[in-house]
Formats: C-alpha cells, structure tokens, sequence
C-alpha cells in the first residue's frame, strides 16, 4: 500500500505539549533582550529599570489571578514550580502523608514517588473511574484516615482533558486541615482563576502553555505557607529561588497571560466550536473511534484538548507517521512521555492496542484546517480499506 502526501500547508494541532508564542508577546519582550538588559539586582539605572520590570510583571500577574504579589514566586516552569510546591508542603509542614492521582503528570507523580522511595511520605492513590473521574467519597476517607496530609490533584488533565472539581476537593482539603497543590498548568491562561475563592495553597503556571516564551513560569504559593529554597545563591524572589531573573521571559509572561486574559471568552468559544467540528467530523469519517476519558464532552473536559483512540487495524505508530507525513502535528498524549505507553490510559483502562492521538488546539487554528485533517484522515482509511 503506498499512500500520497496530499498536503502542503503545515498544521499544528499539539498546543497542549506548547504554544505559538503571540506576536504582540514577542514584540512586547524584545526591548528586554536589546535595550534593558540590566541585571535587576544591579543598583545602577539599567539594574533600577530591569527590577521594575519584574515587578510590575508580578503585579500584573497577581491582579489577574486575584493574588498579592508577594504570592507570586517565579520559575523556570510547570515542573519546578510543581516540585517547589510539592518539598516545601512536605518537608515545612511536616506532612508524611501524601494524597494524589494515577492521572497527575509525571512532575508530580515522580517527585512523589521519589520521596515514597526516600521514606519521606506514605503515598496514597484516590481511586478514578473509567472516565477519569476523581472519587470524592474515596478522597474524603483517605483525608480521614491517617492524620493531617497533602493533596495533589490537577485542575485539568494534560492528556484527556479531564478537568477536575478543585473547588470541592478544596473545600474537602479545607474541612481536613490538610494542604491542596493543584497543576494548573493546561488551565492557566484557557479559564479564570481567582485563588481567594479557590483557596488552594498552591497553584502553578507555564507561559509556553498560552502563547508567552519557554522556560518560564510561575508558583502561586498562599500567604502564610512557607516555602522550600529550591537553588542556594544569591537572594533573589525573597531568597527563596537564587539566580538572576529571566528578564524577558517574566514580562513575556505577564503579557501573555493579560491578553489570555482580555479575550478568555472568546477564545474559549472559538476553540470549543473546532473541537466539536472535529468530534462530529470524527465520528463520520472513522468508524469505531472513540474518545478517552470526558474528552468528547464539553462541560467536563478542556476546550483545548481531544483524545481519540482510533481502530486496531491502524497499526501503532502509523496513524502519527501518516499524519506527520501530511504536515499535521498531533502527540500521542503527553510529549514528557514520548515513546512510553501512556500512564494517563492505563489508568482509566484505554491503552489496549488502539491508537490514540491527542489533538490539542490554540486561538491560532480554524475549521479549515479540522476539514483538512478529517479530509487525511479519510483517504488514509479508504486506502487501508482497498
């Protein structure tokens, strides 16, 4: 069987693994790569202008998500971030007793077991469902079970697009004294945040996710809770993260997240209309396809993301050729875990030897290009059909 490449235009559909950064972002940092380029603990004018910079980033940041920002601490990302919150309410809290899910990304879910490993923590699993869903009543009784813990449980899952009730696992936190991290890291910049209402003692946050610049990101950690030094040295972010600041990035950052912000509904709109575009136009042209976990429904899952397992007969791996061939850029889940099976799908019971693509979209696609990649994916199934 040989098959024809029958497009040219490239189209990108992996926005969950990273984004396009936004053109007003990029001309918005460039000034902070050329002209002020002064190391903010510098005391001079171009130091002065540099730390004004980080400050007002912080400032604009904290406004959005309803935080001081004395509660915003910067990093290089998601996964520091998520570490830092992880040591700092185990190790300052002194908390052995550990609560998350078999569906957490894995810079949570290593952490943790690395200190499982080290007997640091007792780790304990909240049971899911089929569909990903977290049981609340199993919760509740592993927070009454063996004194004051920890939880972490993601606001919305990076592979299925889950998205979970934060909110009352907050409350349930609440009511048991025990500290709440949550990975807020696929829903930050795509859904409004306001932490006093969430009272989360931990939030995180990656620029790249929403159009700013790799390598930064942000831990929103609550008044009051103490924080783990991560990098010894010098005494920048409150002595609590040494280094000099990525200039750029932490204005890129803010900026990012203030147009995310600007336009929250629209985009969200936007991008839920080609999502359904795709689920009908999916389940037209592929016979047997199905979607993991509550992807396939809106009021419970990311806007941002589709997971689809397509029919055994598409041999594992071809599917993601074909369509890398074609110039469409899908994962399979998560690019942290490329080239493993997805932990996420064993999980929920729906590896099995179907091909799964995650199809994961941005403010930057259009129906087009889902009429493009249904149009692919049905010359593929007819030639494998012949």
């Amino acid at each position: 069987m040989k098959l024809k490449t029958i497009m040219n235009m490239s189209i990108y559909f992996d926005n969950a693994a990273t984004t396009r950064i936004d053109s007003d972002v990029f001309n918005h940092i460039t000034p902070y790569l050329l002209d002020h380029f002064g190391n903010p603990s510098s005391a001079h004018q171009h130091g002065r202008v540099a730390r004004q910079i980080v400050e007002e980033s912080r400032a604009t940041i904290a406004g959005l998500i309803n935080a001081k920002p004395s509660e915003i601490i910067f990093t290089s990302g998601g996964t520091e971030a998520d570490n830092t919150a992880l040591l700092s309410g185990i190790r300052l809290q002194n908390i052995r007793h550990v609560i998350t899910s078999p569906l957490e990304h894995h810079a949570v879910l290593n952490t943790l077991k690395a200190l499982q490993a080290a007997n640091e923590i007792k780790l304990s699993f909240v049971n899911v469902d089929e569909r990903g869903d977290i049981d609340h009543d199993h919760l509740e009784a592993l927070l009454k079970s063996k004194g004051k813990a920890l939880v972490s449980i993601m606001h919305a899952n990076n592979e299925i697009g889950n998205i979970n009730n934060i909110e009352l696992i907050s409350e349930q936190c609440c009511r048991h004294k025990a500290i709440f991290h949550t990975d807020t890291v696929q829903t930050m910049g795509h859904y409004s945040h306001d932490v006093k209402k969430l009272g989360a003692h931990f939030i995180v946050a990656s620029a790249h996710k929403f159009h700013g610049p790799k390598g930064i990101g942000f831990l929103y950690c609550r008044e009051g809770v103490d924080l783990h030094k991560m990098i010894h040295g010098g005494s920048q972010e409150r002595k609590l993260r040494a280094g000099t600041e990525n200039v750029a990035g932490i204005a890129g950052l803010a900026k990012a997240l203030e147009i995310a912000y600007a336009h929250i509904n629209h985009h969200g709109a936007h991008l839920q209309a080609l999502k359904n575009r795709l689920i009908n136009g999916l389940k037209e042209a592929v016979p047997g396809v199905s979607f993991n976990g509550n992807s396939a429904i809106a009021s419970k899952s990311l806007y941002t993301v589709l997971s689809a397992s397509f029919p055994a007969e598409l041999a594992q791996g071809f599917l993601m050729n074909y369509l890398d061939a074609n110039n469409i850029s899908v994962s399979g889940g998560s690019a942290c875990t490329t080239g493993h099976a997805s932990h996420v799908l064993e999980a929920i019971g729906a590896e099995g030897n179907r091909q799964t693509i995650r199809f994961s979209f941005s403010k930057y696609n259009a129906a087009d290009e889902v009429d493009r990649t249904l149009s692919v994916l049905s010359a593929l199934l007819n030639a494998v059909a012949a």
